[in-house]
């Protein structure tokens, strides 16, 4: 099985990547949507970012436009959005499909991780978020409205940090 970390991406203006770029940091990706009732997560998840970044953790942010076409705008309209509204510094992938017939793998591999409750599967809304440890595995999942704030984040976020 393909690990995470070689699954191929693409970033937001259309350069391949991959998580193999971060295995030495602890990564949160979150599907991201720029018309939701929770896209002030944005806030949250860019302090996140900058607090964090000196200590191992990247943020990447991941657009989706399956729940309720919640982010219908091309990349540059994304970023555009990201960058004057949030002040977004954190890496953005393409536009992907997290649920679904063409679900990307990313996120075929992620949504095997069980939230809290024990629960894996579908996406449930914008804003879902998997915490990945240095070298990519997957050790939580925080559902849309667990703020990227919240306790339990924070705590999950420094159990990982690398060194």
């Amino acid at each position: 099985m393909t690990s995470l970390t070689e699954i191929p991406l693409t970033t937001l203006d259309g350069r391949p990547t991959s998580l193999a770029d971060y295995q030495d940091r602890a990564v949160l990706v979150v599907n991201v949507a720029s018309k939701c009732g929770l896209t002030p997560q944005y806030t949250a998840l860019q302090k996140l970012a900058e607090d964090y970044a000196d200590r191992g953790l990247t943020v990447i942010g991941v657009p989706c436009n399956q729940f309720m076409g919640q982010e219908p705008g091309s990349p540059k309209e994304i970023a555009e959005f990201c960058s004057t509204n949030y002040g977004v510094t954190f890496p953005l992938l393409a536009k992907t499909a997290v649920n679904g017939d063409d679900r990307h793998p990313l996120y075929a591999r992620l949504t095997e991780a069980a939230d809290a409750d024990g629960q894996a599967g579908d996406v449930q809304w914008n804003f879902e978020k998997f915490l990945l440890a240095p070298g990519g595995k997957v050790v939580n999942r925080f559902r849309p409205t667990t703020a990227p704030d919240a306790a339990e984040v924070i705590e999950a976020i420094e159990a990982v940090l690398p060194g």
